[in-house]
């Protein structure tokens, strides 16, 4: 019988024929250089299109510097992610970049030599990885710690719970202060802004810690103040507890993330820091008029 192609052994050289690869017209030095500067322009269009879309504003990329203690610990961890983020990502960039324009066909060539392994290589880009990972968990844990920490002599402490659509803030170890969302709420006072009358205003000290009990009346809500970097659910049948250290006096916008209903876009409050003192003179102002509907503190009285 006759053997088939498939058993003959005779080798066959990477200089044969077909190991070659035709090459192709060559385009002239204008057109290639043209050509080159296009290609970079256009990889680089990419990239800082890509910065800006991401809203890369370093330090913070997107975040709030923090107005507390535990918002600024959160600022620094996200920072330092996402520089990290971006170092790898600049690597990988610049690996694929050099594998691109390296390696890239010129005239005839033949296929390139195969390997299978490369341990040294595989060790570092495992090593490498991992050793990332370990150092932004170890910091991780290190600030939940440190976000999740309660005294347990608080200078101020507020009950706070949600509800559709509102919250209510009531502040223990004073004579009944409640704060709360006015009336029923619709769609049309938001366009107001966060500090109307008809939302609830938190006021608390600056540089003391706040102790917050947070619950829900019914469904899951969500309490968030960017300028503090924080939020956290407001869960029925669920009492969460975290606390605030203010740093700088000011108002900041508050609200409701979890969406809760037909009017959770109108789950508005604010929160304002000021100094001890002007807490002092404010909690007294407002036991005072407990009878009266509770408005925001005027500030020519702080």
């Amino acid at each position: 019988m006759f053997p088939g192609p498939w058993l003959i052994s005779e080798p066959v050289s990477r200089k044969s024929p077909q190991f070659q690869v035709p090459a192709r017209p060559a385009a002239p030095t204008g057109l290639r250089r043209r050509g080159r500067r296009s290609r970079v322009g256009a990889g680089l269009a990419v990239l800082v299109t890509g910065l800006v879309l991401a809203g890369c504003n370093s330090p913070t990329f997107g975040a709030s510097h923090g107005t507390d203690v535990q918002g600024q610990d959160i600022a620094k961890l996200y920072s330092g992610m996402f520089i990290t983020g971006l170092i790898v990502a600049v690597i990988v960039w610049a690996l694929i970049g050099w594998c691109v324009f390296a390696y890239r066909r010129k005239g005839r060539s033949i296929i390139p030599k195969q390997f299978q392994e490369h341990i040294p290589l595989e060790i570092t880009y495992t090593v490498i990885p991992l050793v990332i990972v370990i150092v932004i968990f170890v910091f991780t844990v290190i600030t939940e710690n440190e976000v999740d920490a309660v005294t347990s002599h608080p200078a101020v402490t507020v009950d706070v719970t949600a509800y559709q659509w509102g919250w209510i803030f009531h502040y223990e170890n004073s004579k009944g202060v409640t704060l709360q969302t006015q009336g029923a709420v619709r769609a049309l006072p938001a366009k107001r802004g966060y500090t109307a009358s008809v939302y609830p205003q938190l006021v608390i000290p600056e540089h003391q810690p706040t102790k917050i009990v947070l619950r829900s009346d019914d469904v899951v809500h969500e309490f968030y103040v960017h300028a503090f970097n924080f939020g956290r659910f407001a869960q029925p049948g669920v009492r969460n507890v975290f606390e605030f250290t203010p740093t700088k006096t000011g108002v900041y916008p508050g609200q409701c993330t979890e969406y809760c209903g037909l009017y959770h876009s109108e789950m508005l409050f604010s929160v304002r820091v000021v100094t001890p003192t002007q807490y002092h003179h404010w909690l007294s102002y407002q036991e005072h008029h407990l009878n009266q509907i509770p408005k925001h503190y005027p500030l020519t009285q702080l």
